[in-house]
C-alpha cells in the first residue's frame, strides 16, 4: 500500500484503492499511511485516487487550448484587482508567491523577481462570494461546461483524503468533512511557457519561488515535463525532484491543517524550478525551457468555520501555538499577499 517513489525522494506512493474497497482493517492501514506521510513529510504521491486518467488527460487538452488563445481572449476573464477574489485569468508576472511575508515593502521588494507563469482560476459554480469568471462560450465552446465537471470529480477525491486523513488521526471519520461542506475550494489551471534558461538560473526570473500551500490540503496532476520540487525533510533549504509518476497526483498539507493539528501535520516548502530538459529555438539567445502545465486543486474549509486546534493536539504538556481563526480571514490575508 506504501512504497518509496525513488532513491533519491521521501515522498512516499499510497494506493489509496483499500481505503475505497478494503477491508476495515485494510482501510486503517491506508489511513495509517496518509497520516505518517503528511506528518513526518507533507507529501505524497497517490494512485487510485478515483479519477480516470482520460479525465486527467482531457483536463491538460482543455489547458491548452486555452493558454493557446489570443491574449485578447484570455483578457475577456480577468482575475480583479484584490487578492482574495481568485477567480479569472492572471497573466504572466501578475501574481508573485511570497511566503508569509505581509509587508507592502516586503512584497515589493520580491516581486523585483517576476514568476514566469500565467493562471486561470475557478471554483464551485454556486459560489456567491466569489463568482467564476469566464471567457465567453463563443472564444472556447465547451471550456466551461468541461472544468465544472472537473471541478466536481476532484471533490470526490476531497472526501476520500479527508475521511482518510481524520481516520489517521484518531479522529471521527466525518470530522474533516463536517468543516467542508460547501466546496470552498479552487481549481487553477498553470501555465509555464518556454523562457530563457539563463534568467531563471541567474535568479533574473522564477517559475514559482519555494512556498507553502494555503488551505487544508492540495491535490496536484502535473504534466511530464517535470520542475517540481520539495523541500528536504533532512536537510533545510536543500530541495528535491519530485518527478511526474504515471497513474497517481501528488497531494500535500497546506498550512492552515498545518496549523490547526499545532504543527503535528507538516506543510512543506515546494517550488518549481527550470526543468532539467531545455530545447534551443531561434528565437532565444540561448537555451530555453519547455512549457510546463499543471493543475492544482486546493481545498480549503467552509469560509465561516473557525479552526481551532484539533482535539488531542494540545494538553497540559502541549500547548496551543495559535490563536482560533476565520477561515476565509486566514486565507484572505494569505492571497492578498500574492496580488
Amino acid at each position: 500500500m506504501i512504497a518509496p517513489a525513488a532513491d533519491n525522494l521521501s515522498i512516499p506512493i499510497i494506493d489509496l484503492e483499500p481505503a475505497r474497497t478494503g477491508t476495515p482493517e485494510e482501510a486503517a492501514q491506508v489511513a495509517q499511511d496518509v497520516y505518517q506521510a503528511f506528518k513526518h513529510v507533507g507529501f505524497a504521491y497517490i494512485k487510485n485516487h478515483g479519477v480516470p486518467q482520460e479525465l486527467i488527460d482531457e483536463a491538460f487538452s482543455w489547458s491548452q487550448k486555452f493558454f493557446a488563445l489570443p491574449q485578447s481572449d484570455k483578457d475577456k476573464a480577468p482575475h480583479p484587482p484584490v487578492g482574495w477574489y481568485h477567480r479569472g485569468y492572471s497573466g504572466i508576472g501578475r501574481e508573485k508567491v511570497v511566503q508569509m511575508v505581509f509587508d507592502q515593502e516586503g512584497i515589493a521588494e520580491k516581486r523585483k523577481v517576476p514568476d514566469m507563469k500565467e493562471s486561470f482560476e475557478l471554483g464551485n459554480e454556486n459560489d456567491e462570494r466569489m463568482p467564476n469568471i469566464w471567457i465567453p462560450e463563443e472564444v472556447l465552446p465547451g471550456f466551461r461546461a468541461f472544468f465544472t465537471k472537473f471541478f466536481g470529480t476532484c471533490y470526490s477525491i476531497e472526501q476520500l483524503m479527508l475521511k482518510t486523513i481524520a481516520v489517521g488521526m484518531g479522529l471521527e471519520e466525518d470530522f474533516f468533512l463536517r468543516y467542508h461542506q460547501t466546496r470552498s475550494n479552487q481549481c487553477r489551471l498553470l501555465h509555464y511557457p518556454p523562457v530563457e534558461e539563463e534568467l531563471l538560473r541567474e535568479g533574473k526570473a522564477e517559475r514559482i519561488a519555494a512556498h507553502s500551500d494555503f488551505g487544508t490540503m492540495t491535490i496536484l496532476f502535473q504534466d511530464e515535463v517535470g520542475g517540481l520540487e520539495v523541500e528536504d525533510i533532512h536537510e533545510k533549504g536543500k530541495f528535491n525532484p519530485a518527478p511526474y509518476i504515471p497513474g497517481t497526483a501528488v497531494v500535500n498539507i497546506g498550512d492552515l491543517l498545518m496549523r490547526w493539528s499545532n504543527d503535528e501535520l507538516k506543510s512543506t516548502l515546494h517550488r518549481v524550478r527550470a526543468p532539467p530538459l531545455a530545447v534551443s529555438d531561434a528565437g532565444f539567445s540561448g537555451r530555453i525551457t519547455r512549457p510546463r502545465y499543471s493543475i492544482p486543486y486546493f481545498i480549503s474549509p467552509d469560509r465561516d468555520r473557525v479552526i481551532d486546534c484539533l482535539p488531542g493536539c494540545y494538553g497540559p504538556d502541549r500547548p496551543k501555538k495559535y490563536e482560533p481563526i476565520v477561515s476565509k480571514d486566514y486565507i484572505s490575508m494569505r492571497m492578498n499577499a500574492t496580488y
